[in-house]
């Protein structure tokens, strides 16, 4: 009997150092639909997984990344577009406060000029720039006025530059389009759902992974000039580039960042944000899905948790992998 009450003493410290060595965690919830879900996704497994005490905390890029760099906090943000603050962020992982994890998005963000799909399955010329201009008719502007429509960025938004400099870059100026300003994310996202439901013709900006993109199929028009990500970096992005040439957007960079401190405390369940991760065409389907059911982060996290289990497991070990599952039965 003392053996067995020693054995059981011996468990429970283990399972106490391991909770301890996890700690209290903080997880950023950055103000977009896809991060939030991903918040609530890492919490449940860090509690039920990995016997961290987990909570959700505000967060947005620029204030987030200062923070984990100069305060050790929040311990995690889920969801980083490191390109916004490469500089200073690879300066803390140098520096030992930071370090990436996983790729949050394993395509990395989106960016580009799109067109529906049953446009391009009629004329699949229509996936080129080429494609594009010689069929400028087809996009008729929508009040009637002379030109062809091209939906940009809302006025503000740094997208908006860099449109309006691949609109003179690409030829679309002189072709005859004219760029429209949807006034807001809603405006626009609600331009290619009008075109949708009557299979009119649409052309524009937009980006990835967005719930939009879940709902409509659109096929992202080439260049033909590949990525000049120098040259995008330097003119395209910039208000005053005088002479802006044709590239591609490069793709994103979007990254799982923890503190040091964790990552160094909490090897495991490192390890799991290491390894989670998400192609755009799963992202898009999720945030279609939040929107169709008005699902906030929790709700969405438990839809995905329940509904693919193949997927999740993958990014646990074992032991962790029973635990979070037992975690989900008993909801």
């Amino acid at each position: 009997m003392k053996k067995l009450l020693g054995a059981v003493s011996l468990l429970a410290l283990s399972t106490g150092v391991q909770a301890q060595d996890c700690g209290s965690v903080t997880i950023a919830d950055m103000n977009w639909s896809s991060a939030t879900f991903l918040a609530y996704v890492d919490r449940f497994i860090l509690e039920h997984g990995y016997d961290c005490d987990a909570e959700i905390v505000p967060g947005d890029t620029m204030p987030t990344g200062a923070s984990m760099m100069e305060k050790g906090q929040p311990d995690i943000a889920p969801e980083f577009w490191t390109n916004s603050m490469r500089e200073a962020l690879d300066r803390g992982v140098a520096e030992k406060r930071l370090r990436y994890a996983g790729q949050s998005l394993s395509d990395g963000g989106e960016e580009g000029f799109w067109v529906p799909q049953y446009m391009v399955d009629k004329d699949p010329s229509l996936a080129t720039i080429e494609g594009v201009i010689k069929n400028a008719a087809l996009f008729e502007h929508p009040e009637g006025e002379d030109g062809y429509a091209f939906y940009g960025c809302p006025a503000g938004w740094n997208c908006q530059i860099s449109g309006e400099n691949l609109n003179k870059a690409l030829g679309l100026d002189e072709a005859g389009f004219v760029v429209i300003d949807p006034g807001s994310s809603a405006g626009l996202s609600g331009s290619i759902a009008k075109a949708y439901e009557r299979e009119e013709a649409w052309f524009g900006y937009y980006w990835a992974p967005t719930a939009v993109l879940g709902k409509y199929k659109m096929v992202k028009v080439d260049f033909g000039s590949g990525i000049d990500e120098e040259h995008f970096k330097a003119c395209t992005t910039q208000a005053d580039c005088a002479d802006p040439k044709p590239t591609m957007y490069p793709v994103s960079v979007v990254q799982t960042v923890t503190t040091e401190a964790f990552a160094s405390r909490a090897p495991e369940a490192y390890d799991y944000l290491a390894k989670r991760s998400f192609t755009n065409a799963n992202m898009n389907e999720l945030l279609a899905w939040m929107e169709d059911n008005q699902a906030d982060g929790e709700v969405a996290m438990e839809y995905f948790m329940v509904n693919n289990p193949d997927t999740w497991k993958a990014w646990l070990g074992a032991d962790a992998a029973s635990k979070v599952q037992a975690a989900l039965d008993s909801l």
